[in-house]
């Protein structure tokens, strides 16, 4: 069994189209009773131009039984917080800047469900509510904050090391960095997240970190990779990449 996993896609359904060609390229069984895995590593939405286009076509892939998960991330979050009760200020933004900021990509994922980012927050809030299909509300609802497969953890940001999974908080599951990404000692898993940009995928021993800044301003490029055995590859063009466990580098944050 092959496990895939996607890093933040933030609206990119280009390079998410570019990213499960190379998956299929790479032999992949992910539809109803097939023997591989597809997990994507959460922030599906903002600040690229089609948010709406990527939660429908992971969504609708699912409802039609590809074995694909989403998990989901702190920019999902910050969506559902928002379309459930127009929250768009999160503690982790040390800036306080809100979801609505340029800088944070709300108001591109608004744009893709057709409604205007600029004006009051009551009438941005009723027009996403009724501009957003119900199956989109109910699939970022359900989106799980991680999963565990025998050795390897899948999650958004990273852990809390010392804290049993059932005790780790949402906000450090989607938003960690300090305590997890300069953790040197083993962990019961190996981590695969995203959240954190790094000019390449990077194995740092007990974590694999996916996000090649599909997100960032300007967007990189969006990895994809396969897990298999105790082994993962970066698939390329050209085909498997071997990634090589390394030190722990310095990280660039977006």
């Amino acid at each position: 069994m092959t496990i895939y996993a996607i890093g933040d896609i933030h609206g990119q359904t280009g390079m998410l189209e570019a990213a499960l060609e190379r998956i299929d390229q790479d032999g992949a069984n992910l539809g109803p009773g097939g023997a591989d895995e597809l997990i994507f590593l959460g922030d599906l939405c903002d600040r690229g131009p089609d948010s709406r286009g990527v939660i429908e076509r992971i969504s609708s892939a699912m409802a039609q039984g590809q074995r694909w998960t989403a998990i989901r991330g702190n920019h999902d979050t910050m969506f559902r917080r928002f379309l459930h009760n127009g929250e768009i200020h999160d503690p982790a933004i040390k800036s306080g800047i809100p979801w609505t900021h340029y800088r944070l990509g709300g108001p591109e994922t608004l744009r893709s469900y057709g409604v205007d980012p600029d004006g009051d927050l009551p009438r941005m809030m009723a027009e996403a509510q009724a501009a957003v299909p119900q199956t989109h509300v109910d699939f970022i609802d359900s989106m799980p904050l991680y999963l565990e497969r025998g050795q390897w953890l899948f999650v958004h940001a990273g852990i809390r090391p010392g804290v049993a999974m059932a005790d780790q908080a949402e906000q450090d599951l989607i938003w960690i960095r300090d305590g997890f990404l300069d953790h040197p000692a083993p962990l019961p898993w190996t981590v695969v997240h995203g959240h954190t940009v790094m000019d390449h995928a990077h194995w740092a021993g007990n974590r694999v970190s996916l996000d090649t800044g599909a997100g960032a301003l300007p967007p990189r490029h969006l990895t994809a990779a396969a897990i298999d055995g105790e082994e993962v590859f970066v698939l390329a063009e050209e085909g498997r990449v071997a990634l090589a466990r390394s030190e722990h580098p310095q990280a660039v944050t977006s």
